[in-house]
């Protein structure tokens, strides 16, 4: 569940600030069917749509337990590497963005500049200097 609102989240965020998205994109990757979570519609940065997906990763998993035992955001720095490495191939024509998050707070750092710039075009667009405030606090 909180997948999916994560996901909403991002598409409403960048449509918010003039980015229009869309949903589970069909077509990126033709070898075998995957499909990221998002991607804008137009270019985000650098002259690329960015695309992202969303994983919310459990630190009490016995998989994650030496990465949670090594620190906070450790667990969703490792989901985010493994995102990265499935979609390899979108990084020549996107911007590609793991967005990881552990079930007990922390995001990975790519997560953290994202929601931060997404903070500061809402801030410019709507004049309200706790936009970015607002958007961290329903990521938790």
């Amino acid at each position: 569940m909180r997948h999916q609102q994560l996901n909403d989240l991002v598409t409403r965020a960048l449509t918010s600030v003039g980015v229009p998205a869309t949903k589970e994109p069909v077509g990126l990757l033709r070898s075998d069917g995957r499909r990221p979570d998002g991607m804008s519609l137009i270019p985000w940065q650098e002259g690329k749509m960015v695309v992202w997906d969303v994983t919310v990763a459990s630190t009490l998993a016995q998989s994650y337990a030496d990465d949670a035992a090594r620190g906070a955001g450790e667990v969703a720095e490792r989901a985010a590497a493994r995102k990265r490495d499935k979609y390899s191939d979108l990084v020549r024509s996107h911007l590609f963005l793991p967005l990881a998050f552990e079930n007990l707070g922390p995001m990975n750092a790519e997560a953290v500049d994202f929601f931060k710039e997404v903070g500061r075009r809402l801030t410019e667009a709507s004049l309200d200097k706790r936009e970015t405030f607002f958007l961290a606090h329903r990521c938790i």
